[in-house]
């Protein structure tokens, strides 16, 4: 935390303003960049070994392993002081989401594969591996994390201050505005 604040204070005061204005939204991008990372890897770990001739299964079973990283993270640090459910029913919804997420990432990979036939011998495998890459990681991330950010806030965790921050000493704070964030 005083790596953030000695950060956030070298910063122009405009951007500061701008960040702390947006931090959940920074916070849902970074979480997504860890759970982006980890969908590749085990995206072309899976592609390239036991599942090559079943890219968009491999492709589906890494977007669900980051799903469960994405939640994780997602409630502990980018939704932190966010809730208004039961978290039974908060992780119910989040992977109902993310389901319907990992359907709206997988589709430009099915749609380049079997409906532009993008694959060899079609195309030259370094061709069909640009356009897997592009289609699935890029595009279908894309499209699943703006649906994924709209949804989590409107319905998994929809209200904000609902949950009090707890410090490493086990003191529970009150979740702080961005006025008293300035102001600190």
């Amino acid at each position: 935390m005083a790596f953030v604040q000695s950060l956030l204070k070298r910063l122009p005061d405009p951007v500061r303003k701008i960040m702390l204005k947006h931090r959940e939204l920074l916070r849902f991008a970074v979480v997504g960049g860890i759970c982006f990372i980890a969908t590749n890897v085990v995206n072309y770990t899976l592609k390239l070994t036991i599942l090559n001739a079943h890219p968009v299964t491999a492709l589906s079973v890494a977007v669900i392993i980051a799903t469960i990283l994405s939640y994780i993270l997602n409630r502990e640090w980018s939704f932190h002081t966010r809730g208004g459910r039961e978290r039974h029913h908060e992780a119910a919804l989040f992977f109902l989401i993310s389901g319907i997420g990992v359907a709206l990432n997988s589709t430009p990979l099915f749609i380049s594969r079997y409906f532009f036939d993008l694959m060899v011998p079609n195309v030259s495998l370094v061709t069909q591996e640009v356009a897997d890459f592009f289609s699935g990681m890029i595009l279908g991330t894309l499209i699943a994390m703006a649906f994924r950010w709209w949804a989590f806030k409107k319905w998994v965790f929809p209200e904000a201050n609902a949950r009090a921050r707890t410090t490493r000493t086990g003191r529970r704070l009150h979740a702080v505005s961005d006025q008293e964030d300035l102001a600190a």
